[in-house]
């Protein structure tokens, strides 16, 4: 792996990260809003501590070890490095596990927004089918699920099982995240929490939300250190953000689109490796930058058109 190419995945899982996190930013920001300024402090400095050494450390190492468990931990985290021919012939045979049921997570994540999250519309397809097809989010992602089991479990039955790992992780970290909406509203409504509890709340809300990074990291790299170098820049800029420009990032409203859309092409290409089928490793940072540059592009000329009404008004 050159130079290059290592820079490139890097700015590609830093920006993923990012914008895959703009939805925990703002519940940081809003909770953060009603704490002390000491606990506020000690969650910014802390916080990013357990974000990055160990919840984005972490996790991606025991997703690997779980998928390769003769590894062993080491081995795991040096694997994409390693020159070792049965450490790379381990890491091949699970890698179609792992970007299937990867893969899966993150088309339901996006079809789940597309169909029933609240959201701007960019497209119009995105009003319809929020508001006229709604009700159909459960029946899309159930005939996903059972075409990708009957695609892959002639092929290899442990593909299919990493799918099935993949939908119940998505539907899993989906209760959690709903909750986390509900409990947001209490707290930012006045509801009565310690600082303690929140702390601990947005660090459980924060493991929750990476999840979505981590899996979705893969895409770009099975590299392990690579993975924990390019989420971690990019959780550190979410916490700057938080704290510093969250009024700035809500004003271009369609990041969030750009980050769902990236989400579906890199679920798209996991499940297309996972079935054999070779993509270079630049292509999902390059679609990542494209997607994400367009649906900024769309939110500064939305903002600039919202700034000119206003001036003739």
């Amino acid at each position: 792996m050159g130079i290059n190419e290592i820079i490139v995945i890097v700015l590609g899982l830093t920006l993923f990260e990012v914008i895959s996190s703009i939805d925990n930013a703002v519940v940081n920001a809003d909770v953060l809003s009603t704490m002390s300024a000491k606990a506020r402090r000690w969650f910014l400095f802390y916080g990013i501590i357990i974000a990055v050494f160990v919840v984005r450390g972490l996790l991606p190492l025991l997703i690997v070890y779980f998928t390769n468990t003769n590894l062993g931990l080491w081995g795991a985290l040096t694997a994409t490095f390693s020159s070792d021919p049965m450490i790379k012939d381990a890491i091949e045979a699970s890698k179609p596990i792992l970007l299937g049921g990867g893969g899966l997570y993150l088309v339901f994540l996006f079809l789940h927004w597309l169909f029933t999250e609240k959201k701007d519309y960019a497209f119009f397809i995105e009003r319809h089918v929020h508001q006229k097809l709604y009700f159909w989010f459960y029946a899309a992602a159930s005939i996903i699920l059972l075409a990708f089991v009957w695609a892959t479990i002639k092929i290899n039955p442990m593909i299919a099982l990493g799918a099935v790992i993949g939908s119940s992780a998505f539907f899993i970290t989906s209760g959690f995240k709903n909750n986390a909406e509900e409990k947001e509203k209490e707290l930012t409504g006045g509801g009565r929490m310690s600082d303690i509890a929140k702390i601990l709340y947005l660090e459980l809300i924060d493991t929750t939300f990476s999840i979505d990074g981590v899996l979705g990291a893969f895409a770009f790299t099975l590299s392990v250190p690579l993975i924990i170098i390019g989420n971690g820049i990019g959780a550190f800029v979410v916490r700057y953000v938080t704290v510093k420009g969250i009024n700035t990032i809500k004003k271009y409203r369609y990041l969030k689109n750009g980050a769902m859309y990236s989400i579906a092409s890199l679920g798209a290409i996991m499940m297309a490796e996972s079935l054999s089928v070779h993509v270079q490793s630049f292509v999902p940072p390059l679609i990542t930058f494209i997607v994400v540059g367009l649906f900024f592009w769309l939110s500064v000329k939305e903002l600039k058109m919202h700034k000119t009404g206003k001036d003739k008004v």
